[in-house]
């Protein structure tokens, strides 16, 4: 398939933020339990769709979350609604900012292909829900030094994404850099950067660990794939380890 026709093969939310803050520390459960009382129905009433938020397993003062707009123009109307109207923001903004040391690593992203956004259910446990649940994800984050293009698709596709598989790391999303001016600057995004992004999703913890191990023991994976994944990247691979907050869709 080319870029064309790839690009005009998109989901309902083709616009995607993957959001990464700093928090003070401590801070971190003080702003989990504001945002699932208050900023999830908030935002979707304004035509944002709130994916998932997350705790850094790794990082206990980093706070992730990932939400949605049906484009760039819906995501300027949709953040101008919330951030400079909205009656939530106003109320809570200064108990939200004071948890946090930086909020602007953000990349801002699209699906690569149909089908290949976030499969997610149609409702989210209410407000007031306080039982996390048991599931992980990992956010796989690959830095090239040009455009995702259709080789990249296809070497993740037919060569990365079987041996994830087997080893029991089953990708359920992936993205591509959302090159397009960023249409709400107040809110600033990484730009200059080109990502290939993508998420697997496990029943808890254990078996996560137990299928990063068998990925580490594959001499496949360490001996061609890992190699080749390294050559068509400009930087280490980062990853995530995210724990989905009780009232997280994507979980």
């Amino acid at each position: 398939m080319s870029d064309t026709a790839r690009r005009t093969t998109r989901e309902h939310w083709p616009v995607v933020e993957l959001r990464q803050y700093t928090l003070h520390p401590g801070a971190r459960e003080t702003l989990v339990d504001l945002f699932d009382r208050e900023f999830v129905e908030t935002q979707e009433d304004v035509g944002m769709r709130v994916v998932g938020q997350f705790r850094d397993e790794e990082d206990p003062d980093r706070f992730v979350w990932v939400r949605a707009f049906a484009g760039m123009e819906a995501r300027a109307a949709a953040l101008t609604a919330f951030y400079l109207r909205g009656a939530a923001w106003a109320a809570h903004r200064a108990a939200a900012n004071a948890t946090m040391v930086d909020s602007s690593d953000v990349l801002l992203l699209r699906p690569v292909s149909r089908g290949s956004g976030f499969p997610l259910p149609e409702t989210r446990p209410p407000v007031g829900t306080a039982r996390v649940p048991a599931s992980r994800l990992t956010a796989t984050i690959c830095r090239c030094d040009r455009p995702v293009d259709d080789d990249f698709v296809a070497f993740f596709l037919e060569r990365v994404r079987p041996v994830l598989a087997e080893a029991g790391i089953v990708p359920v999303a992936w993205f591509e850099t959302e090159p397009a001016e960023n249409t709400f600057p107040r809110l600033p995004v990484r730009e200059g950067e080109h990502v290939f992004v993508w998420f697997a999703a496990f029943p808890d913890a254990e078996r996560r660990r137990s299928a990063e191990e068998r990925l580490a023991r594959c001499g496949r994976w360490n001996a061609q794939v890992l190699p080749a994944l390294r050559e068509r990247l400009a930087a280490p691979v980062e990853r995530l380890l995210l724990a989905p907050t009780a009232r997280s869709l994507l979980r």
